[in-house]
C-alpha cells in the first residue's frame, strides 16, 4: 500500500460520502471485538507491509503500519493514517475506499486488492481503537486446556482431538470415521519407518484389531518406533533440512566423506536423543564440555554448505557465502524466521535490522573447518598410536644395532634379485642410507638379517595389525573453534569487500534476550538460547514441521516463515499445547510422533466428502485425512521391499544403484559411478551417493531435495516422467523381475497385497490375470496406490 507524498493531502471524496461507507460495514463484522493477529495483521502483511514496514529505507510517504506508534504518528500533510476510534478521520479509510485510481490503496498497478470484507475489516479494526498485539509467533506459547468434549464423543482419542473437533462444530462439521484396519497398518507404517508392512503383519494386525482396536493400534505404534527403520525414514526429513549431500557442489562437485553425520542423525533419532540436545549436538557439540567424537561429527551439521574448488577464486568470499548460508540454514531450521533477508538491509517485514543480522553472523563467523578421522568405537585409538611409537622405537633399536648385517645383505645383492623385488624396497635401496626413514629401514631389515629373527617378524606383524587398524578411519568434516577470533562487521549491502561498524555475537532484539557467562557470547550460548524455555518460536516450528508430515499441510502453512509475512496458525491454540508438550516431555520426537498419530484426527479416513468439498475443500479443518504421494526414497525403497530384494544393512559409506548412462556426463567434470554390487545394489534410498550436480534421476523426478540450501517442505509434483521413470528405470524394472518371480511363485493376490496392503476386487484381479507375470509386476509397481499414502 503506497501513500504518495504529492496528493497525501487530499481527501478522496466528500466527509459525508465517507460516512456513507462507513455505515456499510456488516453488523456481523461490527458485532465482533476483531484481533488483530487473527483478522487484520495478515491484511496489512499482504497488502501494506512491503511498503509500509519495518524497512525505513524503502517506506513510502514515511507511514509505518506494522506498529501503533508508526499508524497513529502525524505525516508531513498533518494527516494520520490511523485514528483510533475515528475511521473517518484516518487517512488509510479513506485511500482504501477511494474511487480516484491515484489515490486508491493499495494502487492498482501494485496488483494487490482489497475485498470488501478486508476493507470492513480494517474500518470496524479501527472504530474498535485500532489495537495492535505482538507478533503471535513472538509470543511465548501458552499451555490452554483442551476444549471440554460431550460425553458420548468417541471419536476423540487424545487432546488433538478435542481441539479439532470443537473447531469442526464450530463450522457445522464433523471428523471422518477411522479408516479400515488395512489402511491404518500401511499409513502408520509408511509414515513411521518408510516401508510398506508385510503380508503377515496386516493380516496379525487387522485380528487383533478386530479383537481389540485401541491396544492392536498402540502396539503397532510402539513397535514401529522402537524399529531401526523409524532412524532410516525421520532421519532423510531431518537431512533435508540439514542440505546433506554427498558432494562439495558447485561446477567441480567433487565427492565429500561426511556420511559419519548421516549415521549420526539416525542413530540419534533411533535413540530418541532429546531434541535441544539434538540441537546443541549440531550447532556447538565441539564446545561440549569433554566432547566425545560423535559430538564432534554432529557439527557436520554446518558443513553441508558447498565448497568451491575452481581455480582464481578468493577463498574468503566463499568462507563467506558458507557463513550466510549457516545464518540463513540456522534461521530458517530452528526458528522459522528468514534472517538471511536482512544480509543486505533491514528486513522489510519482520524487525530484524542488518545490525542484528551480523551480530548472528558473529556466532558462526569464528569457526575452522577441520576434517575429523572417527574410527570404530571398539578401537581405541590412543592406546593403538603409543603402542606402534613403542614398536617403532624398539624395532629402530634392533635395525640400528645390526647395520652391519644389513650392509652385508644389501651388498650381496645381484642386479637381477633387485628388481624382482618390489618397487618401494627398490627405492629403500636407492635411497642414501643417511636419508633412509625408519619405515624403509624396517623394510630392508624384514627381507634381510630380520628374516631369521621369530622375535622381529612378530613385532613387524604386531606393527602392520596397528597401521591396518588406524587407517581404518573415515574422515568426515566439523566444526572446530578458533583460538583467535575473527573480527565481524556489517557489510554494506552484503558485500564482503565493504566492511563497516565492527558488532559483536548477539539476537534479534524482538526475541528474549540471550544469556552468557562470559565476555562474548558463543556458538554454545546460540543453541543453548535456541532451545530454552524462554525462546517462543523454536517448539512450535519443530512440532509444526511434523505435524507437516502427516498432514501434508502444517497447522502453519507457511512451515519456514513464522514472520509478519506468514499465514496465521489454522489452530492455533493446539499449536499452542503440542509446542508446550513437546517440551514438557523432554523434547522427545518419539513422544510426539505417539501424540499425534494416536489421535482419531490421524487415523480417520482420507475419503472425500461432499459437505467438505463445499465448506472446506483444502482440508484445512482436518475433518479428514490426506493422500499424500511418498517421498523419493520411499518410492524406491517401496519396491524394493515389495519385491522382496530390499538390504537392511544399515549404516556405511553411501552405494551406487544403476542410473541411466550419461548421467555422470552432464556436470563440468565427468565423475564415475560404479555400479555397487551385492546387498549394496539394494539399500534404502537413504544411502544413494548424491552429487549435487547430477544427482540421480529417479530422485530429483520425485522431488528429492538437491542439497544447494535447507529444505522444510518437499513438492509433490505430478509429471509423466514419474511415470516413465517407474517403468523403464533400470532399477525399477529389475525390482519388477523379483516381483514377476513373487507372483509365480505366491500369486497375483499375494503380489497385489504387498504393493497396497489390501485385497484386490475382482475386476484387479481379471485385468492382472490376462498379463504376463511381468507385465503385472510393472503394472503393480505403476499404481498409484502404491506410492500413495492413504
Amino acid at each position: 500500500m503506497i501513500f504518495s507524498m504529492r496528493r497525501f493531502g487530499r481527501a478522496c471524496f466528500h466527509g459525508s460520502l465517507l460516512l456513507f461507507a462507513l455505515s456499510l460495514v456488516p453488523a456481523e463484522i461490527a458485532a465482533q471485538q476483531l484481533s488483530y493477529n487473527r483478522d487484520v495483521r495478515p491484511i496489512l502483511a499482504e497488502n501494506c507491509f512491503s511498503c509500509h514496514g519495518f524497512d525505513h529505507a524503502t517506506r513510502e510517504a514515511g507511514l509505518r503500519l506494522d506498529t501503533r506508534e508508526g499508524a497513529v504518528a502525524a505525516l508531513e500533510s498533518g494527516n494520520i493514517g490511523v485514528v483510533p476510534g475515528k475511521p473517518d478521520d484516518s487517512e488509510l479509510v479513506r485511500r482504501i475506499l477511494s474511487d480516484d485510481d491515484d489515490l486508491l490503496m493499495p494502487p492498482p498497478h501494485s496488483g494487490k486488492h482489497l475485498s470488501p470484507e478486508q476493507k470492513n475489516i480494517l474500518i470496524e479494526w479501527i472504530a474498535q481503537e485500532a489495537n495492535y498485539q505482538p507478533h503471535w509467533a513472538f509470543i511465548p506459547p501458552q499451555k490452554v486446556e483442551p476444549p471440554a468434549a460431550d460425553s458420548d464423543v468417541t471419536s476423540i482419542k487424545n487432546p488433538i482431538d478435542a481441539f479439532i473437533q470443537e473447531r469442526l462444530q464450530r463450522e457445522g462439521l464433523s471428523p471422518s470415521p477411522l479408516a479400515d484396519p488395512m489402511t491404518l497398518i500401511r499409513r502408520l507404517s509408511l509414515d513411521l519407518t518408510g516401508l510398506p508392512p508385510t503380508v503377515p503383519e496386516v493380516d496379525d494386525f487387522a485380528a487383533a484389531f478386530d479383537a481389540n482396536p485401541d491396544l492392536a493400534y498402540s502396539q503397532l505404534t510402539e513397535r514401529l518406533l522402537q524399529s531401526a527403520a523409524y532412524g532410516e525414514r525421520w532421519g532423510r526429513w531431518w537431512l533435508d533440512q540439514a542440505r546433506y549431500a554427498d558432494s562439495n557442489g558447485y561446477s567441480i562437485d567433487a565427492p565429500r566423506s561426511i556420511w559419519k553425520y548421516r549415521d549420526w542423525v539416525v542413530d540419534s533419532l533411533n535413540q530418541d536423543l532429546p531434541f535441544d540436545r539434538f540441537t546443541v549436538e549440531q550447532l556447538a557439540g565441539d564446545l561440549l564440555p569433554n566432547a566425545a567424537v560423535p559430538q564432534l561429527v554432529a557439527t557436520g551439521f554446518h558443513r553441508n554448505t558447498q565448497i568451491n574448488q575452481e581455480g582464481g577464486i578468493d577463498p574468503e568470499q566463499y568462507r563467506i557465502d558458507s557463513v550466510f548460508d549457516r545464518v540463513a540454514t540456522t534461521g530458517t531450521v530452528w526458528l522459522g524466521l528468514s534472517i538471511g533477508c536482512a544480509q543486505c538491509h533491514d528486513h522489510k517485514f519482520d524487525p530484524i535490522t542488518q545490525r542484528e543480522y551480523y551480530q548472528f553472523f558473529a556466532f558462526l563467523n569464528n569457526q575452522d573447518e577441520p576434517s575429523l578421522t572417527v574410527y570404530d568405537p571398539e578401537i581405541d585409538v590412543a592406546a593403538l598410536r603409543k603402542e606402534r611409537k613403542q614398536l617403532q622405537s624398539a624395532l629402530r633399536t634392533r635395525v640400528d644395532g645390526a647395520s652391519d648385517q644389513l650392509d652385508a645383505w644389501e651388498s650381496q645383492l645381484g642386479p637381477d634379485e633387485r628388481k624382482a623385488l618390489s618397487k618401494d624396497i627398490q627405492k629403500a635401496l636407492s635411497t642414501k642410507k643417511a636419508k633412509r626413514n625408519t619405515k624403509q629401514l624396517l623394510q630392508l631389515f624384514g627381507l634381510g638379517p630380520g628374516q631369521a629373527d621369530q622375535e622381529f617378524l612378530s613385532q613387524q606383524q604386531r606393527l602392520a595389525e596397528i597401521e591396518r587398524a588406524l587407517a581404518s578411519g573415515v574422515s568426515t568434516l566439523v566444526m572446530k573453534e578458533r583460538t583467535e577470533p575473527r573480527k565481524t562487521t556489517v557489510f554494506i549491502k552484503g558485500d564482503f569487500t565493504r566492511p563497516a561498524e565492527e558488532v559483536t555475537s548477539g539476537t534479534p532484539a524482538v526475541l528474549p534476550a540471550l544469556s552468557t557467562d562470559s565476555d562474548r557470547a558463543t556458538r554454545l550460548d546460540l543453541a543453548n538460547w535456541i532451545v530454552s524455555a524462554e525462546n517462543p518460536l523454536t517448539a512450535r516450528v519443530i512440532v509444526n514441521r511434523v505435524w507437516q508430515q502427516y498432514f501434508g499441510r502444517g497447522l502453519v502453512e507457511t512451515e519456514n516463515d513464522f514472520g509478519l509475512q506468514g499465514t496465521t496458525p489454522s489452530h492455533p491454540e493446539l499449536l499452542d499445547w503440542l509446542a508446550v508438550n513437546f517440551v514438557e516431555q523432554g523434547w522427545s520426537l518419539k513422544a510426539l510422533h505417539r501424540t499425534i498419530v494416536t489421535s482419531h484426527t490421524y487415523q480417520q479416513s482420507s475419503r472425500t466428502r461432499s459437505d467438505l468439498q463445499a465448506k472446506d475443500p483444502d482440508n484445512i479443518l482436518l475433518a479428514r485425512q490426506r493422500r499424500l504421494r511418498l517421498d523419493a526414497e520411499i518410492v524406491r525403497d517401496v519396491a524394493l521391499s515389495v519385491s522382496g530384494l530390499l538390504s537392511r544393512k544399515m549404516g556405511g559409506p553411501p552405494v551406487y544403484p544403476p542410473i541411466p548412462e550419461g548421467v555422470m556426463g552432464q556436470g563440468q567434470v565427468k565423475r564415475s559411478w560404479t555400479v555397487s554390487v551385492g546387498e549394496d545394489r539394494y539399500r534404502r534410498g537413504l544411502y544413494t551417493f548424491v552429487y549435487r550436480a547430477t544427482p540421480p534421476p529417479s530422485l530429483s523426478v520425485f522431488d528429492a531435495p538437491d542439497g544447494l540450501s535447507t529444505c522444510t517442505r518437499r513438492n509433490r509434483s505430478n509429471t509423466p516422467l514419474q511415470a516413465l521413470t517407474l517403468m523403464n528405470d533400470a532399477n525399477f524394472f529389475e525390482f519388477a523381475k523379483s516381483l514377476a518371480d513373487v507372483i509365480q511363485r505366491d500369486g497375483i493376490e499375494t503380489a497385489f497385497r504387498r504393493c497396497t496392503s489390501r485385497f484386490p476386487r475382482q475386476e484387479e484381479r481379471k485385468v492382472l490375470e490376462g498379463l504376463s507375470p511381468l507385465n503385472a509386476a510393472r503394472t503393480l509397481l505403476n499404481l498409484d496406490e502404491t506410492y500413495t499414502r492413504e
